[in-house]
């Protein structure tokens, strides 16, 4: 009988070996039970030799500049910022007047009900929105590696971003809408690790989802009970995104507002 010692190694363990996710005498528990493993550590070693030879292709654009056009759409976000943040130093009267309009607008843009955005989101959402719509316009036009987990790994995938964001996630079908699971990949944030589902139509058109937790506004505790939808469309890609439980959420992609909203409500809905 297998002892917890000499039990192989699983998936999961492997991927956090592979990623450095455990130190110690965790990590040392691990190797030493890899040791008696070797199917375990074959398939590390073909994962590591993969993740190399992935490094090794795209070596000669490591240091390349970022296009041009993509610059000038994060210059101009950063600047939008800017200013929403400069409205929160200018107190008194005009703060007041800027937020009176703020709820005013964004209460033609939620979802059915009653809930509203607080103030504290409009600082944080549009930065959310920017990073959202730069990790599409990096990753979707890639040909051989959109993702780092595909479709046919859609357990797994799931797995390892709900451990990494801390939060339970599920992948929204929206193949009614001819829109079919490409797979997903990890990606830094302000307040930790964020997730990214791509998913593509028949035509060859990509979608990005882009989720995780929102850092608070400085002062303020971090946003929690509001679900909000707003549409963005000044970043390099045009998208809606909203806010529940702290949460962030954001789908961008090369379509109408109309084609987007109809995706963005039926990825709601189900999560």
């Amino acid at each position: 009988m297998d002892t917890p010692n000499t039990l192989p190694l699983t998936d999961t363990d492997l991927h956090r070996l592979l990623d450095g996710e455990v130190l110690g005498a965790e990590r040392d528990a691990l190797l030493q039970r890899l040791q008696g493993d070797p199917p375990g550590r074959e398939r590390l070693a073909q994962w590591q030799a993969q993740r190399e030879a992935i490094r090794q292709l795209h070596a000669g654009v490591l240091h390349e500049p970022l296009p041009s056009s993509l610059l000038e759409a994060v210059n101009r976000a950063d600047d939008a910022q800017a200013r929403v943040a400069g409205w929160w130093r200018w107190g008194g009267m005009a703060a007041g007047i800027v937020l009176a309009f703020g709820a005013g607008w964004l209460s033609h843009q939620q979802w059915p009900g009653n809930t509203t955005m607080g103030t504290r989101q409009l600082a944080t959402l549009p930065a959310f929105a920017r990073d959202a719509a730069v990790a599409h316009a990096v990753y979707s036009p890639e040909k051989r590696h959109p993702v780092e987990v595909g479709a046919l790994e859609q357990e797994h995938l799931v797995q390892w971003l709900s451990r990494r964001t801390g939060k339970p996630l599920k992948v929204p079908r929206l193949d009614a809408l001819g829109y079919e699971l490409v797979g997903g990949r990890l990606l830094p944030g302000d307040a930790g690790a964020r997730a990214q589902f791509m998913f593509e139509n028949t035509q060859g058109v990509r979608i990005t989802l882009y989720l995780g937790a929102l850092s608070p506004t400085p002062g303020q505790v971090a946003p929690s009970g509001e679900t909000a939808f707003r549409f963005a469309q000044e970043g390099p890609v045009p998208g809606f995104y909203w806010v529940d439980q702290g949460f962030g959420y954001a789908l961008s992609g090369p379509l109408s507002r109309d084609a987007l909203m109809a995706l963005a409500e039926a990825v709601y809905r189900q999560l």
